[in-house]
């Protein structure tokens, strides 16, 4: 099995080892050895440490491996959405087998990829897109193809993960804890794509359209980033015995699917708040499964290879004995509810004067939107005074217009925080 390597950086680099130093075993269950015939890269002459292939194969001319006919399977781990697209539809429309990590395209455009692999007769595998190392992509595709889901509740972002757990753990500040993460290497000198939830809503978009056989793009996604996470948000979770994790949520009903980024305070009871560190994990709800988790690492050089090479042997096994991987299941076609009519639930911290009539004028801004209150706590005197209202389930649309009319009473000095709440809290 011939392959053709476009990128060559932290993954790629990767890839290539782990293909050298386990070429026997993979030989073994593939019933074929793995050959490189070609890596793609940016520029030529970059010294590459001892990495273990020869520097004849590397080639500026990506598109041109792509077409050659030696290539059985294309690897893409360049990431981005052109020139990465046109090389993979042409790979796919070629006939050849592709895996690839690129979580952007596949968020913002993957139904040109599954159209072109379809129209090849071509396998399409994608399964370090979303969660580096944890196998989730294929149970969702694979293994519970017979059940339905109905929910999807995941950690999908090592970095976010990483700053809120130190927030929660120490006490420290977003800037702190974001500088922490810089330091130990867990995020980028530009942490945006992150921190306010891009690359946790590219993964959203994949998860959703895997298990509920409808395509979502990225741009279905609602998104909300996590840099408005205070230490006092943390210490107001922790007194309600909860943390805040950024959230993925893909929910599904008889009519539409709901798909949204934020971050939210989950009770310390739920499999999702002891996930710590740059862990990532997801929390699947099926009708007959019933409740499922997926934990590992989900970043990194090593482990988004070992996702890739599971891909790469998969892809080659169906080469060889002449059959394909499952298509695309889209049949569905639900549409993609926006977020105000989503169902969700918000912890709300209000700056208040301290008189009376103060609760009774705020409880009635909640029934005049018709939004229940489940909880509410009073604290601090005179110029202290606070309410920390949790409330029942309700469209989010009617959730924010609350919010709105309670920083118009004159007796509401500020909004110090408002977060969604998911779980029993």
């Amino acid at each position: 099995m011939r392959l053709a390597l476009l990128g060559c950086g932290t993954v790629g680099s990767e890839v290539v080892r782990l293909l050298h130093d386990q070429a026997d075993d993979l030989t073994a269950r593939i019933g074929a050895p793995l050959e490189i015939v070609g890596i793609a890269v940016r520029r030529l002459g970059r010294e590459r440490g001892d990495l273990p292939v020869d520097e004849k194969l590397f080639t500026a001319d990506a598109l041109g491996l792509v077409k050659r006919d030696d290539v059985d399977v294309v690897i893409e781990v360049v990431g981005g959405i052109e020139p990465a697209r046109s090389w993979l539809v042409e790979a796919l429309r070629g006939g050849k087998s592709v895996v690839t990590a690129n979580k952007a395209l596949l968020a913002e455009d993957g139904p040109s990829l599954h159209d072109a692999a379809a129209e090849g007769n071509a396998d399409l595998y994608y399964e370090a897109s979303v969660a580096g190392a944890i196998p989730l992509l294929r149970p969702l595709r694979e293994s519970l193809h017979g059940d339905r889901v109905t929910r999807v509740t995941g950690i999908v972002n090592g970095t976010t993960n990483f700053i809120l757990s130190s927030m929660d753990a120490t006490g420290a500040g977003f800037s702190e804890a974001l500088d922490e993460a810089t330091e130990l290497g867990y995020a980028e000198a530009d942490p945006t794509a992150d921190v306010e939830g891009f690359d946790a809503a590219a993964k959203a978009a994949i998860l959703a359209s895997l298990a509920f056989h409808t395509r979502v793009t990225a741009a279905d996604v609602f998104r909300e980033g996590m840099t408005g996470v205070t230490a006092a948000d943390m210490a107001s979770a922790r007194e309600m015995g909860c943390t805040i994790k950024l959230l993925c949520i893909a929910e599904r009903n008889e009519e539409s699917v709901s798909v949204r980024v934020h971050p939210a305070m989950i009770p310390r009871t739920h499999p999702l708040a002891s996930v710590g560190d740059a862990f990532n994990a997801v929390f699947v709800e099926a009708v007959a499964a019933g409740q499922l988790m997926f934990y590992g690492r989900g970043a990194g050089g090593t482990p988004t290879a070992s996702a890739v090479l599971g891909d790469i042997v998969a892809a080659a096994r169906n080469r060889l004995s002449g059959t394909r991987a499952p298509s695309e299941s889209n049949y569905a076609h639900l549409p993609v509810r926006p977020i105000g009519a989503a169902v969700t639930r918000y912890h709300i911290n209000l700056d208040v004067d301290d008189k009376p009539g103060v609760l009774a004028a705020v409880a009635g801004v909640f029934a005049r939107h018709e939004v229940s209150i489940a909880t509410v706590r009073q604290s601090g005197r005179e110029e202290d005074a606070k309410l920390v209202i949790v409330t029942h389930g309700a469209p989010d649309a009617n959730l924010a217009a609350t919010v709105d009319s309670l920083s118009q009473l004159d007796i509401v000095r500020s909004i110090a925080s408002v977060l969604r709440v998911e779980g029993g809290v």
